[in-house]
């Protein structure tokens, strides 16, 4: 069963070569292999697979307790290094997933599963708990001093910054969509995004936190899943709950302003900064898909100021 639920379909495999290149197909051969040695070492049943755009999970069974557990493997060891550091970070809250156990050279790591684990929907509704989120984001890892920073695998949000809109040039070239989107735009977004990075506040960033990952929990907290994480400005994680279904830049600003009231230390001014700069990498996967919809139209008109 466990070679079926490891066997990356070939549209999973084209994803992956579009983010780790062609090399990333030895890995997708070796997976099966990875992963029946952890589930041995660690005493699990596999009984379901997914994953998204740079790993792949699977939910198992404990063998001992018959509790759920998650096993996530990447073909990029300094992601899991990465991951690991921020989840160690984020121990003390609820609010962040917690990890059981790593094998970062093998790019493993056992997470505990969140339950009921419902996905996040209307979040504009949901302002109060995504205020709750990422306030205990912000004060639950704080960042040490630079000194110590050095020694941290997690990057400056700089770095994500930029590989960010390197992703992004990849997509568009991958779907044939460059032709139709002004790469000026997009290199006037990424000089914009990289000096907000390089100013603010630092803390622990988590990265990548849409809706997506995050899932509600025991006591319908939110609770964030796949940290991309970096030390960089916190107002970063707002942008993807401020900007989903707005298609109006009046109602942005309200819904900014009304989040920024429930979150000590966020700024408004930086959060409408942030959108701006990041509302080309939103556009993208609507301008792949050829999408002509209110909020793809949105997305570019605010990149383009």
């Amino acid at each position: 069963m466990l070679r079926e639920l490891a066997c990356v379909a070939p549209e999973v495999r084209d994803r992956l070569v579009v983010r780790f290149g062609a090399e990333v197909l030895a890995w997708c051969e070796e997976l099966p292999a990875l992963a029946g040695e952890l589930a041995a070492r660690w005493s699990l049943e596999p009984v379901a697979a997914g994953g998204g755009g740079t790993s792949r999970v699977f939910r198992c069974l404990r063998r001992d307790t018959g509790t759920s557990v998650w096993l996530k493997l990447t073909p990029e060891p300094a992601i899991a290094r990465e991951e690991a550091e921020a989840l160690r970070a984020w121990a003390a809250t609820p609010s962040v997933v917690t990890l059981l156990d790593d094998d970062l050279a093998m790019g493993a790591l056992l997470l505990e599963s969140v339950e009921p684990g419902a996905p996040v929907t209307q979040p504009a509704r949901r302002l109060p708990e995504v205020a709750t989120l990422l306030r205990e984001l912000r004060v639950s890892a704080q960042a040490p001093a630079p000194a110590t920073r050095e020694h941290s695998v997690v990057r400056p949000l700089s770095h994500r910054v930029d590989f960010l809109f390197g992703l992004a040039d990849r997509r568009l070239a991958a779907a044939g969509a460059s032709d139709v989107f002004d790469r000026a735009m997009l290199g006037r977004s990424r000089a914009a995004a990289l000096d907000l990075a390089a100013s603010g506040p630092v803390g622990l960033v988590h990265g990548d936190l849409h809706p997506a990952n995050v899932l509600y929990g025991s006591a319908a907290r939110m609770v964030a899943i796949d940290p991309r994480p970096a030390w960089g400005d916190p107002d970063f994680d707002a942008v993807d709950w401020v900007l989903e279904g707005v298609a109006d830049f009046a109602v942005l600003e309200r819904r900014i302003e009304k989040l920024a009231a429930m979150v000590p230390g966020q700024s408004p001014d930086r959060v409408v900064g942030w959108c701006r700069a990041l509302a080309a990498l939103n556009a993208v996967p609507g301008i792949c898909a050829r999408r002509h919809d209110a909020g793809t139209q949105f997305l570019i008109a605010l990149a383009s100021g």
